[in-house]
């Protein structure tokens, strides 16, 4: 009675990463959480060029949250996009965040500013209420 165990596999092709993008500026956005790093290079209207993050680098579990996590998803999401001047604008918590920042400064592309957009409270919503264990 033991079953066989089917692959699966996917119906559609998988999909190249895209090839390289000239754009003269740039913004880099990385996401800094507790638990992954996002890092997504637009362009000055908002348009998605490259993105990556931890989990898209083959990180799992606690290796996500990681600063050597960061610093390859920020040198994967630059990699297919040739740019001479970004803005970064970091956001969240992080372990990630001065890692992701190092990488990109050392990738070469000058970096016009960055700025910490991190979301506070003006106290506004009621935080749950606290753990009892």
């Amino acid at each position: 009675m033991a079953k066989a165990r089917l692959k699966l596999v996917s119906r559609r092709p998988r999909r190249l990463r895209k090839s390289t993008r000239r754009i003269p500026k740039g913004v880099i956005h990385v996401q800094a959480g507790f638990n992954n790093t996002i890092v997504t290079v637009t362009d000055v209207r908002g348009q998605v060029v490259s993105s990556s993050s931890a989990g898209n680098c083959g990180f799992r579990g606690r290796r996500k949250a990681s600063p050597f996590a960061a610093e390859t998803t920020a040198v994967t999401a630059i990699r297919t996009v040739v740019m001479q001047r970004a803005e970064v604008l970091i956001k969240g918590p992080g372990l990630g965040r001065d890692a992701a920042l190092r990488a990109i400064s050392k990738s070469g592309i000058r970096l016009t500013f960055v700025r910490d957009v991190t979301p506070l409270p003006h106290n506004g919503c009621r935080p749950p209420k606290k753990r009892r264990v």
